[in-house]
């Protein structure tokens, strides 16, 4: 995937630009609906023998829009989702600045030089993407500003029952904690990622070695409680539990923030200082205060055998899967 950075006002000339299928979005997540009109573009794409383009935008726009705004948790920091994307198979991706100035171009001045301009002869977006100062342009007015020189597609909503799959339904799902229900509507566990720190070291002393993490970006993440997870790191993945909160057994006052710290079945190697992803599977219980350690690792064993038991069923279920699809 060849990525192009572009600041506004852009100085790409049409004739230099190849044609291209291109899919419109912010992205965040890319869970499934995005997922699919990315799939969408590239069919087209390859329908016309055209490269496959995807536009997306950094910062979130309502940094720039909302002045009493200065951070955004995203589900998926700039990087991963440029990851993700690149997994889909696109040839090429815009990654547009969304400044002040940029927020400011009417939306036929948007198409004429984000879209006509870049030599987009088909045009791919979700039914509810909008473009242009205060977001005038939308999907059923596109074919008015394209004054033919491409043709669309608009993508209907992709629905969980009755619940449309959206960035929002993501962001509430991990807030409150049901990461198995943001896996489904992600397509993946929903993953942070950060270094391994020096802790408490506390963990150890009662048996249960823990990975302290500092998260390296400003993720979204669940409420305080346990969860099954895997943690990832030198090209390996592991299985564990993870606790993030405030250790209330052994803290009279609450800490400032919650740590992060993971249990990694059946390891004993040192990881400080290494980069690591922490991926959510399953919320095994909220976090709570015991009368005493006694108290507290007899519940850390009955976590660790719901979560050793949980992904057991897990690759059990994947194996059929498998053998259904071979």
């Amino acid at each position: 995937m060849k990525m192009i950075k572009i600041t506004h006002p852009h100085h790409l000339a049409k004739q230099n630009v190849p044609k291209s299928v291109m899919a419109l979005g912010f992205f965040d997540g890319v869970h499934k609906g995005h997922q699919k009109v990315i799939q969408t573009a590239k069919q087209k794409a390859e329908e016309l023998n055209v490269e496959c383009a995807v536009m997306t935008f950094d910062p979130h726009p309502s940094i720039v829009l909302k002045k009493n705004i200065q951070q955004i948790e995203y589900i998926t920091p700039l990087q991963e989702k440029l990851k993700f994307i690149e997994d889909l198979g696109i040839d090429r991706l815009y990654l547009v600045e969304f400044t002040e100035s940029f927020s400011l171009l009417q939306p036929q001045q948007f198409v004429d030089q984000y879209i006509i301009g870049l030599n987009a002869i088909h045009v791919v977006a979700g039914f509810d993407f909008t473009f242009g100062r205060f977001g005038k342009g939308t999907m059923e007015t596109l074919p008015f500003y394209s004054r033919g020189a491409f043709t669309h597609t608009t993508v209907e909503k992709l629905t969980d029952g009755e619940r449309k799959i959206s960035s929002s339904l993501v962001r509430n799902a991990i807030k409150n904690g049901d990461v198995s229900y943001a896996c489904s509507l992600l397509g993946r566990p929903h993953q942070v990622s950060g270094k391994v720190i020096h802790g408490e070291k506390r963990g150890r002393t009662i048996g249960f070695p823990t990975a302290n993490i500092e998260l390296s970006e400003s993720y979204i993440t669940p409420p305080t409680g346990v969860y099954a997870v895997k943690i990832s790191m030198n090209g390996k993945e592991y299985a564990g539990i993870c606790n993030i909160g405030y250790k209330p057994t052994f803290h009279e006052k609450r800490p400032d923030k919650p740590s992060i710290e993971v249990h990694i079945f059946d390891f004993h190697e040192e990881i400080y200082d290494i980069d690591v992803t922490v991926k959510w599977f399953k919320r095994i219980r909220s976090e709570q205060k015991f009368s005493g350690v006694e108290e507290l690792i007899a519940q850390i064993k009955r976590d660790i055998k719901e979560a050793k038991d949980f992904f057991q069923q897990l690759a059990e279920s994947d194996k059929i899967t498998a053998e259904k699809n071979f």
